[in-house]
């Protein structure tokens, strides 16, 4: 089975699950996958006509209206208000729902929505499933102020980033990619990141290698660091169950679309993850 119909696959399913008409606000990610995602929530043929749908950048934002529907820019929310569910992309998605997104250098905007809906659902074909973050993909995505970008990079070293880059845009002439924000992009390479079970699980000098959430918690204290793009601690329900009135950065669930035309389904309940694999009609 191609990518792309195991991407609509995953989508149709998500949607399915996890999309009501009864919603007020719906957060709508970046990329290829989430194309899908907009086409699977406009063929359930429900009235949309209430819902407000939040994008996470330009080409977002494109789909929803290419979609016919009706979208709303983050900063026009409500004050104290969250999205009932956002669904989005990841470029590589762990045993336990930790994310890197970044990949389409939208991560920032992604992360905003992320953190303010109910419950967060990512949506990806077979090779964004893995054991491990930075098993297949290359880099952590880092948002950076354009000024502190030298800063950035040396304290990306410092930490154990052996070639740390500034991305350029698709014109390597036209110098460094922008972001919605006018920011650059920095790719930083690491070693495979662990998760707390894993033996030596800590950072460089404390054990083998970095542990997700104390490698994003480092990368954010450096001055000039906007936003990183590991998705990591809690989910939505967790962050409620706590009393906060944020959401969380990690998903409740991932689907993926497998090459067999089945989907996988990684899902977070009662401090666990479970996986399941949904054959497709």
């Amino acid at each position: 089975m191609d990518i792309e119909t195991a991407k609509r696959n995953a989508a149709h399913l998500a949607v399915a699950e996890h999309f009501s008409a009864a919603a007020r606000y719906v957060g709508i990610g970046s990329g290829t996958t989430i194309v899908y995602v907009v086409e699977a929530i406009t063929a359930l043929g429900l009235d949309t006509a209430a819902i407000r749908f939040v994008p996470t950048g330009y080409q977002s934002r494109q789909n929803i209206l290419h979609h016919g529907l009706t979208p709303i820019a983050f900063d026009s929310l409500p004050p104290n208000t969250l999205m009932d569910v956002a669904f989005d992309g990841a470029d590589e998605i762990d045993d336990a729902l930790n994310c890197i997104k970044g990949g389409g250098a939208c991560l920032y905007q992604e992360k905003l929505v992320a953190t303010h809906a109910r419950k967060f659902v990512c949506v990806a074909d077979h090779r964004k499933l893995q054991r491990r973050l930075l098993s297949h993909w290359p880099s952590v995505p880092i948002e950076v102020e354009p000024l502190a970008a030298s800063v950035v990079l040396a304290a990306l070293r410092a930490l154990g980033s052996p070639e740390p880059k500034v991305r350029t845009g698709p014109m390597s002439k036209a110098g460094p990619l922008k972001t919605d924000q006018s920011n650059f992009i920095i790719d930083a390479p690491f070693e495979t990141l662990l998760l707390p079970q894993d033996e030596g699980a800590a950072g460089p000098g404390r054990g083998k290698g970095w542990e997700v959430e104390a490698l994003a918690k480092e990368i954010k204290l450096i001055e000039g660091v906007l936003s990183v793009g590991i998705f990591c601690g809690e989910n939505g329900q967790e962050a409620a169950e706590a009393g906060k009135k944020m959401g969380g950065q990690k998903p409740i669930a991932a689907y993926f679309g497998m090459e067999d035309g089945s989907v996988v389904v990684r899902r977070a309940g009662s401090g666990t993850v479970t996986t399941e694999e949904v054959p497709v009609k």
